[in-house]
C-alpha cells in the first residue's frame, strides 16, 4: 500500500521530525526492557560512554514532543476557529490524561491492572500541556510567545526554593516543578516524573513557532537556522558559565571525553533550561535540514510522525512483548515481566544474567522500528483516506 503524502513540504518536515525522533525514541524503550538493570546512564561514575550518548541521543525526542504539539495547533487554527480549537484541545488533553493512567502506563508498561505503581509521565504532561493551550490560544501571540519564554528561561530560580517551605502545597509543587510522590501508601503509590513546567512552556513556544509556517520557504529556512543556532550558541555559553540553567554544574573529571559528558548532562526531569536549549537547538536545525534538503531516503519516517499516538502505544506493547519472549526463551519464566516497577525503571527484580549489552540492543531496535513500520503506514493511509473525528484521537 503506498502511502500518499502531501504536496506541503513544510508539512512533511514536520512529520519527517516527529517520525525522526519517534525512531530514536524506541531505542531508549528497548533498552530500558532488554538492557543491563541498575545502570545509569546519566550516572559517570558507572556509565560508560557508549551508553551515556545512547541516553543523550534520545533526550531530544520528548522536547520535539511537545514543542511539535504547539506547533500542530497552530496550524490547526487555519481549519478551526479559536474556539473549536480550545474545545479539541481540551478534550484531547483530558483523553490523554486518561490514557496515561488507565491504558498505557498499567497495561502497555506494566502488563498488569494493580495500580501499585503509577507514573505520571510524558503523555500525562502532554495532556495537560494541551489543556493549558487550550486556554493559551486566546492571548495576542505575543502575549502566548512571550510567556513561553519566560517559562522556560526562568523556572529554574525555584530550585533555589527547598521543597519543605511549601507545606501542605507540596503536591502542587512537585506537580508543577519538582518531580516526587503524588501519594504514597501500602498499596499504591503516584509519583510524577514529568511536572509540568516547563513542558507548558515548549508547547506555547511551538504554538508561537508554528506561525513561521505561513512564511515563504526562505525565509522560513533562515529563521530555523538562525534559531537553531543562536539556541545551541547559547547554550554553549551558559554551560559554560555554570552559574544557571541547570541545577547539576558540570566540571572537570578523569579524562577529556568524560568532561564532555559532565558539560553534557543536563537535568531533564524536570527538563532545565539548558536541557531544553541543547535539545531543541538541535531540533530547529534538523527540522530545518529537513525542509531545504527533502530527500527520498527519509520518506519512510512520514509514516511513523503522521500517527504518533498510535505508535506510541504500539511501540511500548511490542518492546515489552518482545522482552518477555526473550526472557521464556532464556529462563522459562516471565513473572518477574508483569510485576509493577519500582522508581529505578524496568524491568524489575531480573533473574541474574538478565540484559543485553549495546550492540544487541541496537539491533533489537531495529527489529522493532521495521516491524511497526508496515502497520503504521496502514494506519497513516488510513487516516488519510477517512476523517472520522475518533481518528484524529488516536
Amino acid at each position: 500500500m503506498a502511502l500518499q503524502v502531501s504536496a506541503r513540504p513544510r508539512l512533511e518536515s514536520i512529520d519527517l521530525l516527529r517520525g525522526f525522533v519517534m525512531v530514536i525514541m524506541a531505542l531508549d524503550h528497548t533498552r530500558d526492557y532488554s538492557g543491563h538493570p541498575g545502570i545509569s546512564p546519566t550516572n559517570l561514575a558507572q556509565a560508560t560512554a557508549g551508553l551515556f550518548f545512547t541516553r543523550w541521543i534520545t533526550n531530544i525526542c520528548a522536547p520535539v514532543f511537545f514543542l511539535l504539539t504547539g506547533v500542530g495547533a497552530a496550524l490547526a487554527l487555519g481549519k478551526r476557529t479559536k474556539s473549536e480549537l480550545a474545545l479539541f484541545l481540551l478534550t484531547r488533553g483530558l483523553w490523554l490524561i486518561f490514557l496515561e493512567i488507565v491504558v498505557l502506563r498499567c497495561f502497555a508498561w506494566q502488563f498488569n491492572f494493580d495500580f501499585h505503581l503509577t507514573l505520571l509521565v510524558v503523555i500525562w504532561a502532554l495532556g495537560w500541556a494541551m489543556i493549558a493551550l487550550a486556554a493559551l490560544v486566546y492571548l495576542p501571540l505575543p502575549l502566548i510567545a512571550a510567556f513561553s519564554v519566560i517559562m522556560i528561561v526562568t523556572h529554574n530560580l525555584l530550585d533555589q526554593i527547598p521543597t519543605e517551605a511549601f507545606g501542605r502545597l507540596l503536591p502542587i509543587f512537585v506537580i508543577l516543578h519538582a518531580p516526587g510522590f503524588l501519594w504514597q501508601g501500602p498499596e499504591h503509590t503516584v509519583f510524577v516524573t514529568y511536572p509540568l513546567i516547563p513542558w507548558v512552556g515548549v508547547t506555547a513556544l511551538g504554538f508561537s513557532l508554528g506561525h513561521v509556517f505561513s512564511w515563504d520557504a526562505r525565509r522560513r529556512q533562515t529563521f530555523l537556522l538562525r534559531l537553531g543556532l543562536a539556541m545551541c550558541a547559547a547554550f554553549i555559553v551558559l554551560r559554560g558559565i555554570n552559574h544557571y540553567g541547570d541545577p547539576l554544574p558540570w566540571s572537570h573529571l578523569s579524562s577529556g571525553l568524560y568532561t564532555v559528558l559532565s558539560f553534557l548532562n543536563t537535568i531533564k526531569y524536570p527538563p532545565s533550561l539548558l536541557f531544553l536549549l541543547m535539545t531543541l537547538g538541535p531540533a530547529m536545525l534538523v527540522l530545518q535540514a529537513f525542509e531545504r534538503w527533502p530527500s527520498p531516503v527519509f520518506r519512510p519516517l512520514l509514516c511513523f510522525g503522521r500517527v504518533p499516538l498510535f505508535y506510541y502505544f504500539l511501540h511500548v506493547v511490542f518492546i515489552h512483548s518482545l522482552a518477555v519472549v526473550i526472557c521464556y526463551v532464556r529462563y522459562g519464566h516471565v513473572y518477574w515481566m508483569f510485576q509493577s516497577p519500582d522508581l529505578a525503571g524496568y524491568p524489575v527484580t531480573p533473574p541474574p544474567g538478565w540484559g543485553f549489552g549495546l550492540p544487541t540492543i541496537y539491533l533489537l531496535w531495529v527489529l522493532v522500528v521495521v516491524m511497526l513500520f508496515p502497520v503504521c503506514r496502514w494506519f497513516a493511509a488510513l487516516k488519510q483516506r477517512r476523517h472520522d473525528p475518533w481518528l484524529s484521537y488516536i
